[in-house]
């Protein structure tokens, strides 16, 4: 089964499903290990893992290598951030392609202008709703499977309101998105109305210290929240245990009395398959 048709039939049993944000082969390699159906490719993430912030430095051919090596790396279905499709709609119409010959089953466009910023950061700006629309309709000309899944963004609400995020929504899911996502809203009442009145399915990004109050999956599912991203927490979680690490061996010399929190030679041999690629050889 194709991962598009894959992720579909996932999208479809009426819960949410969680798709933990990986930013190279080895994070998505241990989403996968870790029993989750779906993996985010995180634009933020990936940027953040060259030691660059999310507002739109890296170029269209860096972050596509990327996502290359995340979706070459698992069966898994990857969801992948396209940014604001790395420019106009010829830019757009470049990207989905390229993305999707590389093997993803679902990417979101959003309607800020480029260079973006992260959607939880402050001081964003916006490209007229129907720009968007007519990048929307674009995406869906390009793309040639029919399960592909087209997940329309919008960061309006904290540039033109709430009742505006709602509006532009409505027309991307108009011009031909299959799923809408709006990014940040900042109470579970807000949540609640996003659910309420817009149709179709539904992305939320929730992550820990964001814009966004915490909202249990399962809550999120019975609102009609068919996708739930959580974009840094892993890339959030190495950068602590890096710096833990870091800073034991500049005390002793050695990680030595961290030993219990390190994964094993043999583990991280497992990880990566080496019996299997080595058994290549001997086949």
């Amino acid at each position: 089964m194709n991962t598009t048709t894959k992720l579909r039939k996932l999208l479809a049993t009426g819960t949410s499903l969680v798709a933990p944000g990986a930013y190279d082969g080895l994070s998505a390699r241990l989403v996968e290990l870790a029993g989750f159906q779906a993996i985010y490719a995180s634009g933020g993430a990936i940027a953040r893992s060259t030691a660059l912030p999310d507002i739109g430095l890296l170029s269209f051919s860096e972050v596509l290598e990327r996502i290359e090596k995340i979706v070459d790396a698992t069966p898994l279905p990857v969801i992948a951030d396209a940014d604001t499709g790395f420019g106009g709609g010829p830019n757009v119409e470049r990207t989905v392609r390229a993305f999707e010959r590389a093997g993803v089953a679902a990417l979101h466009l959003e309607d800020q202008t480029f260079p973006k910023r992260c959607g939880h950061l402050n001081d964003k700006t916006l490209i007229d709703a129907a720009e968007m629309c007519t990048k929307i309709r674009i995406a869906r000309q390009a793309l040639r499977d029919p399960d592909f899944v087209l997940i329309a963004r919008t960061d309006a609400i904290a540039v033109e309101g709430f009742e505006a995020a709602l509006s532009r929504a409505q027309a991307y899911i108009d011009a031909g998105a299959d799923m809408i996502f709006v990014e940040a809203p900042e109470t579970l009442a807000q949540i609640q109305e996003i659910a309420r009145r817009l149709p179709g399915p539904k992305l939320m990004n929730m992550f820990y210290g964001g814009k966004t109050p915490m909202v249990p999956v399962q809550e999120l599912a019975s609102m009609g929240y068919q996708l739930v991203i959580i974009p840094s927490d892993l890339q959030r979680a190495a950068i602590h245990a890096m710096q833990q690490t870091l800073a034991q061996i500049a005390r002793t010399g050695d990680s030595e009395a961290l030993a219990s929190q390190l994964t094993s030679f043999n583990e991280r041999e497992m990880i990566v398959r080496t019996s299997r690629y080595l058994a290549l050889e001997k086949s």
